[in-house]
Protein backbone atom coordinates (compact mmCIF):
# COMPACT_ATOMS: atom_id res chain seq x y z
CA UNK A 1 0.00 0.00 0.00
CA UNK A 2 1.64 3.13 -1.04
CA UNK A 3 0.53 5.52 2.03
CA UNK A 4 1.53 8.70 0.13
CA UNK A 5 -0.39 8.27 -2.53
CA UNK A 6 -3.60 7.81 -0.15
CA UNK A 7 -3.02 11.11 1.73
CA UNK A 8 -2.41 12.84 -2.28
CA UNK A 9 -6.06 10.96 -2.68
CA UNK A 10 -7.16 12.16 0.24
CA UNK A 11 -6.49 15.79 -0.98
CA UNK A 12 -7.99 14.83 -4.57
CA UNK A 13 -11.01 13.58 -2.46
CA UNK A 14 -11.41 16.91 -0.66
CA UNK A 15 -11.13 19.26 -4.03
CA UNK A 16 -13.73 17.03 -5.78
CA UNK A 17 -17.24 18.20 -6.48
CA UNK A 18 -19.05 15.23 -5.17
CA UNK A 19 -22.72 17.44 -5.72
CA UNK A 20 -24.29 13.37 -6.37
CA UNK A 21 -23.60 10.17 -7.60
CA UNK A 22 -22.39 11.29 -10.80
CA UNK A 23 -19.96 13.56 -9.08
CA UNK A 24 -18.24 10.84 -7.33
CA UNK A 25 -18.11 8.62 -10.10
CA UNK A 26 -16.51 11.03 -11.97
CA UNK A 27 -14.05 11.22 -8.87
CA UNK A 28 -13.34 7.83 -9.41
CA UNK A 29 -12.50 7.83 -13.23
CA UNK A 30 -9.36 5.43 -12.91
CA UNK A 31 -10.81 3.19 -10.33
CA UNK A 32 -13.88 1.83 -12.82
CA UNK A 33 -14.19 -1.58 -11.05
CA UNK A 34 -16.17 0.78 -8.22
CA UNK A 35 -18.01 2.68 -10.33
CA UNK A 36 -21.80 -0.10 -10.07
CA UNK A 37 -20.97 0.29 -6.54
CA UNK A 38 -21.63 3.81 -5.80
CA UNK A 39 -24.63 4.97 -4.77
CA UNK A 40 -26.12 8.86 -3.80
CA UNK A 41 -25.60 8.08 0.21
CA UNK A 42 -22.10 7.45 -0.88
CA UNK A 43 -21.69 11.30 -2.42
CA UNK A 44 -23.32 12.23 0.70
CA UNK A 45 -21.50 11.06 3.54
CA UNK A 46 -17.76 11.98 1.46
CA UNK A 47 -19.58 15.31 1.49
CA UNK A 48 -19.75 15.47 5.28
CA UNK A 49 -16.19 14.21 5.42
CA UNK A 50 -15.20 16.51 3.35
CA UNK A 51 -16.47 19.29 5.77
CA UNK A 52 -14.82 17.27 8.68
CA UNK A 53 -11.40 16.61 6.59
CA UNK A 54 -10.97 20.45 5.56
CA UNK A 55 -9.57 21.63 8.75
CA UNK A 56 -7.35 19.34 9.56
CA UNK A 57 -6.20 20.63 6.08
CA UNK A 58 -5.95 23.83 7.46
CA UNK A 59 -4.30 23.57 10.80
CA UNK A 60 -1.27 22.02 8.90
CA UNK A 61 -1.19 24.83 6.67
CA UNK A 62 -1.08 26.82 9.77
CA UNK A 63 1.69 24.79 11.65
CA UNK A 64 -0.77 23.56 14.32
CA UNK A 65 0.59 20.33 14.64
CA UNK A 66 -1.15 19.81 17.91
CA UNK A 67 -4.88 20.65 15.62
CA UNK A 68 -3.68 18.61 12.93
CA UNK A 69 -2.88 15.13 15.19
CA UNK A 70 -5.99 15.80 17.32
CA UNK A 71 -8.82 16.46 14.41
CA UNK A 72 -7.04 13.52 12.36
CA UNK A 73 -7.11 11.31 15.56
CA UNK A 74 -11.09 12.18 15.50
CA UNK A 75 -11.53 11.65 12.61
CA UNK A 76 -9.93 7.80 13.21
CA UNK A 77 -12.14 7.11 15.61
CA UNK A 78 -15.51 7.86 14.12
CA UNK A 79 -14.50 5.96 11.00
CA UNK A 80 -12.90 2.90 12.18
CA UNK A 81 -9.88 1.38 10.28
CA UNK A 82 -9.32 -2.37 9.68
CA UNK A 83 -6.33 -2.57 7.59
CA UNK A 84 -5.56 -6.00 5.70
CA UNK A 85 -2.80 -8.04 4.30
CA UNK A 86 -3.88 -7.66 0.72
CA UNK A 87 -2.36 -11.56 -1.02
CA UNK A 88 -4.53 -10.97 -4.24
CA UNK A 89 -0.41 -11.16 -5.77
CA UNK A 90 1.44 -13.10 -3.03
CA UNK A 91 4.54 -12.38 -4.42
CA UNK A 92 3.80 -8.78 -3.00
CA UNK A 93 2.39 -8.70 -0.08
CA UNK A 94 0.61 -5.56 1.16
CA UNK A 95 -1.68 -3.37 3.28
CA UNK A 96 -4.60 -2.70 1.79
CA UNK A 97 -7.43 -0.06 3.92
CA UNK A 98 -10.82 -1.41 4.44
CA UNK A 99 -11.14 -4.89 2.46
CA UNK A 100 -14.47 -5.26 4.13
CA UNK A 101 -16.02 -1.97 3.42
CA UNK A 102 -19.83 -2.15 3.03
CA UNK A 103 -19.67 1.13 0.92
CA UNK A 104 -17.07 3.33 -1.69
CA UNK A 105 -17.72 6.30 1.08
CA UNK A 106 -16.31 3.30 3.85
CA UNK A 107 -13.29 2.77 1.42
CA UNK A 108 -12.37 6.25 0.66
CA UNK A 109 -12.64 7.18 3.74
CA UNK A 110 -10.44 4.87 5.38
CA UNK A 111 -7.71 5.15 2.36
CA UNK A 112 -8.19 8.66 3.20
CA UNK A 113 -7.59 8.75 7.06
CA UNK A 114 -4.94 6.14 6.70
CA UNK A 115 -3.07 7.53 4.11
CA UNK A 116 -2.69 10.90 6.02
CA UNK A 117 -2.27 9.33 9.50
CA UNK A 118 0.96 7.83 7.99
CA UNK A 119 1.94 11.02 6.28
CA UNK A 120 2.08 12.66 9.35
CA UNK A 121 3.85 9.87 11.03
CA UNK A 122 6.46 9.39 8.96
CA UNK A 123 6.69 13.51 7.07
CA UNK A 124 5.65 15.40 9.67
CA UNK A 125 2.10 17.28 10.40
CA UNK A 126 2.89 19.83 8.48
CA UNK A 127 3.31 18.24 4.88
CA UNK A 128 -0.59 19.42 4.14
CA UNK A 129 -1.73 23.01 2.72
CA UNK A 130 -4.00 25.05 1.16
CA UNK A 131 -2.98 26.86 -2.41
CA UNK A 132 -1.77 30.17 -2.06
CA UNK A 133 -3.04 31.28 -5.41
CA UNK A 134 -6.31 33.67 -5.22
CA UNK A 135 -9.14 32.42 -5.43
CA UNK A 136 -8.38 28.89 -5.19
CA UNK A 137 -9.51 27.31 -2.50
CA UNK A 138 -8.03 23.54 -3.33
CA UNK A 139 -5.35 21.74 -0.73
CA UNK A 140 -2.33 19.42 -1.76
CA UNK A 141 0.09 17.58 -0.10
CA UNK A 142 3.37 18.57 -0.08
CA UNK A 143 6.13 15.91 -0.15
CA UNK A 144 9.08 17.81 -1.23
CA UNK A 145 12.09 17.41 0.09
CA UNK A 146 12.51 21.34 1.57
CA UNK A 147 8.73 21.49 2.06
CA UNK A 148 8.05 24.15 -0.06
CA UNK A 149 5.16 23.71 -2.12
CA UNK A 150 2.74 26.37 -1.99
CA UNK A 151 0.01 25.68 -4.68
CA UNK A 152 -2.07 22.84 -5.70
CA UNK A 153 -1.04 22.46 -9.03
CA UNK A 154 1.21 23.79 -11.81
CA UNK A 155 -1.80 25.90 -13.15
CA UNK A 156 -2.66 27.57 -9.87
CA UNK A 157 1.17 28.50 -9.26
CA UNK A 158 1.49 29.62 -13.25
CA UNK A 159 -1.25 31.87 -12.72
CA UNK A 160 0.19 33.43 -9.73
CA UNK A 161 3.50 33.60 -10.97
CA UNK A 162 2.44 35.31 -13.98
CA UNK A 163 -0.16 37.62 -11.99
CA UNK A 164 3.06 38.74 -9.79
CA UNK A 165 4.92 39.57 -12.81
CA UNK A 166 2.38 41.51 -14.35
CA UNK A 167 2.24 43.07 -10.93
CA UNK A 168 5.84 43.94 -11.22
CA UNK A 169 5.82 45.49 -14.55
CA UNK A 170 2.82 48.25 -13.29
CA UNK A 171 5.01 48.95 -10.11
CA UNK A 172 8.12 49.41 -12.51
CA UNK A 173 6.13 51.60 -14.97
CA UNK A 174 4.99 53.81 -12.71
Amino acid sequence: MDFIRYAEASAALLNADLADRAGLVDHLADRSWLHASVTPGDAAELREFQVALRPVFEASEAGEVSAVVSRLNDLLARHPITPMISEHDPAHLHMHVANRAATVAELLIGESLMGLATLVCDLGATRLGVCHASPCTHVFVDTSPNQSRRYCSDRCSSRANVKAYRARQRAAAS
